[in-house]
């Protein structure tokens, strides 16, 4: 029975074969024939030719077309968009420092997603952790020596506007900030993509809006504080022992200690003039740029490296002007601290307060002087 089957699939095999031969022959018969008669083949494809001629010579063939649009990085082609790229369509190709090398737009994309955002967001999140782990087992700063009633002046009210203005504008561009890079990874799988895609538009607007208010608060805290924060000869022996945090006793300092003096001038002037800048031209606000988008790529990566860096210095700075000292949040609350709070934590800043070299009440004695009869 098997035999008889196969000797009938072997029959049908051949007999489907020599009807494909017989087809073929055919076809080649047609062909040598040549085309039928009125025809006329079109015109070979000419370099020149434009998409609709190029359709006629070669209905089908995009390839041309779509070479021009990956090569428009170099060679500019015409199209309807505005601005000063408006034939570049793909950018040509470059390697930033940790992308591959290829179009422009895609090593941006690299850059980001590889490095900025999985890197920068273990900093953050690495900082937080030492930050918690240090309170748990050293606590709050200070609070040693009763409070003897007497109160010094260390911020005055124009210091503190200037300090919660530049405050809540870095607070709400880093809230925003940190949304808009890490909010798709564990917001939106939350609260979903309508409500998400509405948050972060409104964040977005909330970033631009926010960083002309911080760049310009950031110039008056650094015009109000430099002085006082200017290197000292006791600052390397403040930072050779951490302030004293992990002894038992705090290093003296005068009005800001090293680690103040750190953060100023790395957080605030350093990285907070990078961000202002970066910032300022990603929202287009430097004038006499053609902001192509090359340079709104590195822009954007040079302001989310600068930025989460900063977040980093700044992350310390909360954490001691909260939690992490006692009396420090009430000191730029109120303007006001106790001299046992000023002995113990600035204690050369107390000696010249002590000394009669700074006032103890700087609002009171300016006013004072204000307001003294002038000479004829």
């Amino acid at each position: 029975m098997n035999a008889k089957i196969s000797n009938i699939l072997r029959q049908g095999l051949l007999a489907a074969a020599l009807a494909l031969g017989a087809g073929v022959a055919l076809a080649q018969t047609e062909a040598a024939k040549g085309p039928p008669a009125g025809f006329t083949a079109p015109d070979l494809p000419k370099p020149g030719d434009s998409n609709a001629e190029r359709a006629k010579s070669q209905p089908g063939n995009n390839a041309p077309f779509w070479g021009s649009v990956r090569d428009s990085g170099d060679k500019p082609g015409i199209t309807t968009m505005s601005g000063p790229e408006q034939g570049v369509l793909i950018q040509s190709f470059v390697k930033y420092p940790g992308s591959s090398f290829t179009t422009a737009g895609e090593a941006w994309r690299q850059v980001r997603n590889r490095w900025i955002l999985p890197y920068g967001g273990a900093l953050l999140v690495i900082v937080v952790v030492a930050i918690g782990l240090f309170y748990w087992r050293k606590g709050s700063m200070g609070g040693h020596g009763a409070d003897t009633g007497r109160s010094v002046e260390r911020f005055t009210p124009f210091e503190r506007a200037a300090h919660w203005t530049n405050a809540i504008a870095f607070v709400a561009l880093a809230v925003s900030g940190l949304v808009m890079a890490f909010g798709k990874f564990f917001m939106l799988p939350i609260i979903g993509s309508t409500l998400f895609g509405w948050l972060t538009y409104a964040l977005k607007n909330l970033h631009n809006f926010a960083g002309p208010l911080f760049a310009v608060s950031l110039v008056v805290v650094l015009l109000t504080f430099i002085r006082d924060n200017m290197p000292r000869a006791g600052d390397i022996t403040w930072l050779k022992r951490a302030g004293g945090m992990f002894g038992g006793q705090e290093v003296p300092s005068h009005r800001f200690n090293a680690g103040e003096k750190v953060l100023f001038w790395a957080g605030v002037f350093f990285f907070g003039l990078i961000v202002v800048g970066s910032g300022l031209f990603l929202d287009q606000l430097v004038p006499g740029m053609l902001y192509l988008r090359g340079d709104m790529q590195i822009a954007h990566m040079i302001h989310a490296v600068a930025s989460l860096l900063m977040m980093t210095l700044f992350l310390g700075h909360i954490y001691m002007g909260t939690v992490g000292m006692e009396g420090a949040y009430k000191a730029m609350k109120t303007g006001y601290v106790d001299e046992t709070w000023a002995k113990e934590h600035h204690e050369l800043w107390y000696d010249d307060i002590k000394a009669g070299k700074i006032p103890a009440h700087r609002t009171a004695a300016a006013a004072a002087t204000s307001d003294a009869p002038r000479a004829a």
